[in-house]
């Protein structure tokens, strides 16, 4: 087991940021941790990267009590804050040699990590030369490099342009196939993306966890969609298993599909017997959203 939390409470005061919380995680596994700002959810990674000892109950990473065996459990994940503060003024590999000392790990694995995160291009520049993505990047490659069984990344994509946001994802599916995942984030589409399963969390309590394959069997499917040019709803209604399309605006469209199969082949055939150009084609999983929206309202 990866990640057992058992009973967890945090109090600040006379506030409750976390209420009992309890969860395992297995490895390899990518979780998402969703819920609206201010649930509870960088409370909890903190105590799990040692940052903050819970009020009450127990958490063990890796085997290790976070409470008793903090080294033990440092050693053993990478994490990456949500501020993600780094040394503007030192350059990538300066400052990943840096930490690399830190960890008391091999200098090659520098190089290692900064072809993994795609880091090669900028790797020569001092890292307040660095765009968002790329400083998302340095701080990805300094939570692997002491190779950990276990990365806890909090909001890894808040701030990210839409390209920066399709390179991070991969990146965290790549490393997900070996490691275990644990991420925050209040977009449900990041977990759609990046996540095998997700746990919700609402006024610091637990309200679902929930694997996505589970959450997608038999239900309903949105397909959104920009063209170039505006179509009328009655022709999108003509698709197979269209259950409604609304006009969120511009030339965008919500297609929802009474099917859990992926739609998206049958509006790029619409779009190219239309003479039609694609400018965006994504899926949303239909029953999360209602489910997260049923949840934390």
């Amino acid at each position: 087991m990866s990640i057992e939390v058992s009973n967890i409470t945090k109090i600040y005061g006379q506030q409750k940021a976390l209420n009992d919380v309890s969860f395992k995680i297995n490895n390899p596994e990518i979780v998402g941790f969703l819920g609206p700002n201010g649930a509870g959810k960088s409370t909890m990674m903190k105590i799990l990267t040692t940052y903050l000892e819970a009020s009450e109950g127990k958490a063990n990473v890796n085997s290790y009590d976070v409470l008793n065996s903090k080294k033990e459990v440092q050693k053993s994940v990478g994490y990456l804050p949500e501020d993600n503060s780094l040394y503007t003024d030192l350059y990538v590999k300066e400052y990943l040699g840096f930490n690399a000392n830190v960890y008391g790990v091999k200098k090659e694995r520098i190089q290692d990590v900064i072809a993994l995160t795609g880091l090669t291009p900028e790797a020569h520049k001092k890292i307040g030369q660095l765009s968002k993505g790329y400083r998302q990047r340095v701080g990805l490659a300094n939570a692997l490099l002491h190779n950990p069984e276990v990365l806890i990344l909090d909001e890894p994509t808040t701030g990210l342009d839409p390209n920066q946001l399709v390179d991070i994802r991969r990146l965290i599916r790549t490393i997900g196939k070996e490691k275990t995942v644990f991420l925050s984030t209040h977009i449900m589409q990041e977990v759609e993306a990046m996540c095998d399963r997700v746990i919700i969390i609402n006024k610091g309590e637990v309200v679902a966890d929930k694997y996505l394959e589970d959450l997608r069997k038999g239900q309903e499917q949105v397909v959104v969609v920009e063209f170039d040019y505006r179509v009328e709803d009655a022709f999108l209604l003509k698709l197979p298993k269209v259950k409604s399309v609304t006009n969120p605006h511009g030339f965008i469209y919500e297609i929802t599909f009474s099917t859990s199969e992926d739609m998206r082949s049958h509006v790029f055939d619409f779009a190219h017997d239309n003479k039609l150009k694609i400018l965006q084609l994504n899926q949303k999983n239909a029953s999360l959203e209602s489910l997260f929206r049923e949840l934390t309202s």
